[in-house]
C-alpha cells in the first residue's frame, strides 16, 4: 500500500506530477483540506494492500492550512505509512509561469495581487514541510515531461523501501540543480564539442561515449567515482534516506555529464540498485 502526500509551491507543478501518478495507477485527490486528511488515513488503512493513493495539500487551504503539520502527527499517530513529496521552484521561474499563464497565485489577494510578495509568503508558510519532506523536487530547471519522468522513477513499481537513485547530467551554463545531493564536475574532461563529427550528438550517441571514455582520465575518474559511491550508497542506506541524487555536470549538459550518467547508472543497476536517469540540458539549444 502507497499513501503520497504532496505539498509545494504554488506553480511549482503540482498538477504535473498528478497527471504521472494517475498515468502509473494512483488514486488522486486534490487540494484536500488537511483536516480531512485523518479520515483519509482510515480509508487507506482499510484498503488493499495493492492500493495506491495520492492526496494534495497546498496553500489553496487557505487558513485551514495551519492545521496540516497537526494533520500529519496526527496520521503518524494512527500508524498510517505515508510519503511526503515536496516540489519546489526558484521565485523567479514561479513569477515568469504565473505571468506567462496568467493563472491567480492562491495568496494574491492577500498581497495587493503582488505575486512576489505572495510567492515569498507562501514559501515562508511551507518551509516546514520542506525539511519534513521524504522527497523533494526541483523543477526550476525540468520540463514538463522530466518531472514526469522524475516521479516515474520515484514511483513506478516503487512498493519496496530501498533507497533510489537518479544520476541527472547537468550543463553549468544553465545552473547548477539545487537539489543536489552530489555533484560531480567532469568539464575537466577532453570535450566532444570540439570535435565536428560529434558536437551535435550527445552522450547517448556511442560515437560520444566512445571519445569520452576513449582517454585514460576517463577511465580513471569513472573508476574513482564508482569506488565513491559504492561505498557511500550503504550509509546513506543506514541514514535512512530514501532518494540520492547524483549531478554530473559538464558546459553545456550534452556530452561529457551525459556519458557519466549513463556510465554511473548503468554501473548502479548491474549492482541491483534501483536507479534512474535525468538529462536536464539535453535538448536545449
Amino acid at each position: 500500500m502507497e499513501f503520497l502526500i504532496l505539498t509545494g509551491l504554488s506553480g511549482a507543478g503540482k498538477s504535473k506530477a498528478v497527471e504521472m501518478l494517475e498515468d502509473i495507477d494512483f488514486i488522486c485527490v486534490d487540494n484536500l483540506p488537511p483536516t480531512l486528511l485523518p479520515a483519509f488515513g482510515q480509508i487507506v488503512l482499510k484498503s488493499p494492500p495493492e492500493s495506491k493513493f495520492a492526496v494534495v495539500v497546498d496553500a489553496r487551504a487557505g487558513s485551514a492550512f495551519e492545521d496540516f503539520s497537526g494533520a500529519l502527527d496526527e496520521l503518524e499517530g494512527m500508524g498510517v505509512p505515508f510519503h511526503l513529496l515536496f516540489i519546489d521552484c526558484e521565485d523567479g521561474v514561479l513569477m515568469n509561469r504565473f505571468q506567462e499563464t496568467r493563472r491567480r497565485h492562491p495568496l494574491a489577494g492577500t498581497y495587493n495581487q503582488s505575486i512576489k510578495e505572495a510567492i515569498a509568503a507562501e514559501r515562508e508558510l511551507i518551509a516546514p514541510f520542506k525539511q519534513r519532506a521524504d522527497f523533494t523536487v526541483d523543477t526550476t530547471y525540468l520540463s514538463a515531461k522530466q518531472l514526469k519522468d522524475r516521479i516515474a522513477g520515484l514511483y513506478l513499481s516503487s512498493g519496496d523501501q530501498t533507497l533510489r537513485v537518479q544520476c541527472m547530467s547537468f550543463g553549468f551554463k544553465y545552473g547548477v540543480p539545487s537539489d543536489a545531493d552530489l555533484l560531480f564536475d567532469v568539464r575537466c574532461l577532453p570535450n566532444p564539442f570540439y570535435v565536428a563529427e560529434l558536437k551535435n550528438k550527445t552522450g547517448l550517441d556511442d560515437a560520444v561515449t566512445d571519445f569520452v571514455m576513449g582517454f585514460d582520465q576517463s577511465q580513471v575518474f569513472l573508476q574513482k567515482l564508482t569506488d565513491l559511491i559504492d561505498f557511500a550508497l550503504p550509509l546513506y542506506q543506514e541514514e535512512g534516506k530514501s532518494e540520492l541524487i547524483l549531478a554530473f555536470g559538464c558546459t553545456g549538459g550534452k556530452h561529457r555529464s551525459v556519458t557519466f550518467a549513463e556510465a554511473m547508472a548503468r554501473h548502479l543497476r548491474e549492482q541491483n540498485v534501483h536507479c534512474s536517469t535525468t538529462h536536464r540540458d539535453i535538448q536545449k539549444k
